[in-house]
């Protein structure tokens, strides 16, 4: 007896579709794996019947028939203490939702801060993974030759930096548009006398920001000497290198590389009793929870992560594909979402 659509008791099978569809079992088969085999017509009429019965198709036995697992790897950094940082977490949900929506699953390993290749080895060992997303993109890092050598698959969230011949796909954020757009917000609300507080000079990242400032800065014709200040990505950094900037150069605004450092500097305003976005206008990088949550708001660059787990996605997808696709890069551009503190 045929089991009605709806009231099944059981997960539906691929001979459900088949029957509700008035198919062979081949041709669902060949819906769910090989559609450019099927009239479109013939692919609707399966397509609508896996939607009606919520059929999933065995992920295990797809494995078997394909050798590919559907999983791709993502190695966790360290969690780093003394920050208001949360990116990642933002990163890896919209990740994992847009991989699943395409038919893969994100699988985290744990990183090592000591060895930034730790967890590699054993997933490709295993054959456990199809591909893996890194983030880790600095300047030296071994991630991607390691890789490379191995022939195995990758897409980084992270221009090649300094690397003319990499052939991987890549997805990044142009964070110096974004600090230019921080920087030109305050010019337009009338500050001349604008800071920067940043990253050390080894951080790529950390410069890229900065130069987007110095852009800004130049293009109106207003001084940068004596405003910028280098510093660790710590609220304390932060806290410190405001009051010294405060000190010494006078400034009426504060652009910050991160959301953290721009923490630092609501410290150092309240415990001279300034305020934020009346008295010193700050603007943080990142659009962490805490900017969107603290008094009054921090004005901050948000980062198109979403986009930039699709873009990965998509990435992903052309490599694994036979034949294999590798597109250009992909840059994206950030926003800034205005609030209290400027």
């Amino acid at each position: 007896m045929s089991r009605l659509p709806g009231r099944m008791s059981t997960p539906p099978t691929l001979a459900d579709v088949a029957e509700l569809a008035g198919v062979s079992r081949q041709t669902v088969s060949n819906a769910v794996n090989n559609p450019d085999l099927l009239r479109a017509d013939t692919l609707a009429r399966v397509q609508a019947a896996i939607e009606q019965l919520g059929y999933q198709p065995n992920r295990a036995a797809r494995s078997l028939r394909t050798r590919a697992s559907h999983l791709i790897g993502l190695r966790l950094p360290p969690v780093q203490e003394g920050t208001a940082n949360a990116l990642m977490d933002r990163f890896v949900h919209s990740l994992v939702e847009t991989a699943g929506a395409a038919g893969y699953h994100v699988l985290l390993f744990d990183g090592d801060s000591a060895d930034p290749l730790a967890g590699y080895d054993d997933l490709l060992r295993s054959t456990a993974v199809d591909a893996f997303v890194v983030t880790d993109t600095y300047l030296g890092n071994p991630q991607a030759q390691w890789l490379h050598a191995r022939r195995a698959q990758f897409v980084a969230f992270g221009r090649p930096w300094g690397n003319a011949e990499a052939r991987h796909p890549w997805v990044d954020i142009d964070s110096a548009h974004g600090s230019e757009l921080a920087t030109t917000h305050l010019i337009d609300r009338g500050h001349t006398r604008i800071a920067w507080i940043g990253w050390r000079k080894d951080s790529l990242v950390g410069e890229e920001r900065r130069s987007g400032w110095t852009r800004a800065m130049r293009s109106r014709g207003l001084a940068t000497t004596g405003l910028a200040s280098r510093v660790e990505d710590t609220v304390n950094s932060g806290r410190m290198a405001a009051a010294a900037l405060l000190d010494e150069a006078r400034p009426t605004a504060f652009v910050c590389a991160s959301d953290t450092l721009a923490m630092g500097v609501l410290h150092t305003l309240y415990d001279r009793r300034l305020r934020a976005g009346e008295d010193i206008a700050v603007v943080g990088f990142d659009d962490s929870q805490v900017a969107q949550t603290v008094p009054p708001g921090i004005t901050s660059v948000r980062q198109p992560l979403e986009e930039a787990a699709s873009e990965i996605v998509k990435a992903l997808e052309g490599l694994l594909a036979t034949p294999s696709y590798v597109g250009p890069g992909a840059m994206l551009k950030p926003a800034l979402m205005v609030r209290g503190s400027s």
